[in-house]
């Protein structure tokens, strides 16, 4: 039997031309292509294993499908002051979204604020990728999205309705690290599962329940079973909302039209986005927000902590370190995902990892 838990580590720029060689394999332009290579690979290095590297072999086959255009004229199709509508013509979310997430800082530098959805792309890998972009340019950044796959019910019902709708803001600091917070409104993303499931590893109870009330954690039966909403019908109401505004609002997808695309390899998702970027400078000047928010965050880190409790975490930290240590060490890669990529590289006829 294979050895589900050896783990290779791989250098990320080895990685990121190994999604490079891949993208172009199948059709997209090599300017794009690299676009989408770096992004995936931040995605890991940050941690986001289930929306990194992971994710190649689904989209490449999407793409074979038909199911994503790997050409699209991504445009605005309404605009005012402080808002924009892009249409991605369906295209690979990470396209699109940069576009948008340009778009928005663009604006905010003129209006204070800019709020940016988005119709007509795809799976766009993590939330705060996007979130994260503004920083740069003194502003903090919101995100919301509807997710890829219906997993969690109407609180209370079986049908699934509701996706794992994230949200991301990023809060910019001053000497200390960006305020990051990425979250799923379910327990775990479903792309948890699926790693978790591709290396044969249980998920924690409170992740999943089946049809019949019961905790699910065999990760190879997710398809048995739902998601569970953070807080329970708070983390209902949250996905709801946010669909209505990633995804109603903008004339994308939401409730009984989102396509599975983890089960779809021909149909286009429709996958809807929005993008906030707030500009400090509108509200205060950026280096007096910077040392407030320094102030908080070492108050909180320092404050008085329960029994047992090394430190006081917030968030992001644990991306910021796993960023750190994985440009140093490498990105793992599980035997079961290096063989997979091993696997397409044999496909697209192209040099593998």
């Amino acid at each position: 039997m294979a050895d589900t838990t050896a783990v290779t580590r791989i250098p990320a720029a080895k990685l990121e031309a190994f999604l490079n060689r891949s993208f172009v394999a199948v059709g997209i332009p090599a300017g794009d292509a690299k676009v989408i290579a770096e992004l995936m690979v931040r995605a890991d290095l940050q941690g986001s294993e289930g929306h990194g590297i992971f994710r190649l072999p689904q989209y490449v086959r999407r793409i074979k499908g038909g199911a994503v255009n790997v050409k699209p004229r991504i445009r605005v199709v309404r605009e005012a002051g402080g808002m924009a509508l892009v249409d991605g013509d369906n295209g690979m979310g990470h396209l699109v979204m940069r576009f948008a997430t340009e778009k928005a800082i663009e604006k905010a530098k003129a209006a204070g604020a800019a709020w940016v959805g988005v119709r007509m792309s795809n799976h766009a890998g993590p939330a705060s990728l996007y979130a994260s972009m503004p920083l740069a340019h003194d502003m903090i950044g919101l995100y919301l999205a509807v997710g890829n796959a219906n997993h969690l019910p109407p609180w209370g019902g079986l049908d699934m309705l509701l996706s794992t709708n994230p949200i991301a803001v990023a809060v910019p600091a001053g000497e200390e690290p960006p305020v990051v917070l990425d979250m799923a409104t379910t327990v775990a993303a479903y792309g948890k599962v699926k790693t978790k499931a591709q290396r044969g590893e249980m998920m924690p109870e409170g992740w999943m329940m089946d049809r019949e009330g019961r905790p699910l954690t065999d990760s190879r039966r997710a398809n048995e079973g739902f998601l569970l909403p953070i807080g329970g019908y708070k983390g209902y109401g949250l996905a709801l909302v946010f669909g209505l505004l990633a995804g109603t609002l903008n004339g994308a997808a939401m409730g009984k039209d989102v396509v599975d695309f983890n089960a779809d390899e021909t149909s286009v998702t429709n996958t809807g986005h929005v993008i906030v970027a707030i500009n400090v400078e509108a509200f205060q000047p950026v280096a007096e927000f910077r040392k407030s928010v320094d102030m908080l965050i070492r108050d909180i880190r320092n404050s008085k902590r329960l029994p047992g409790v090394d430190r006081i975490r917030l968030p992001g930290d644990g991306s910021h370190a796993t960023r750190a240590e994985r440009l140093k060490n490498g990105v793992p890669l599980s035997a079961p995902l290096a063989a997979s990529l091993n696997q397409l590289a044999a496909e697209l006829k192209i040099a593998p990892l």
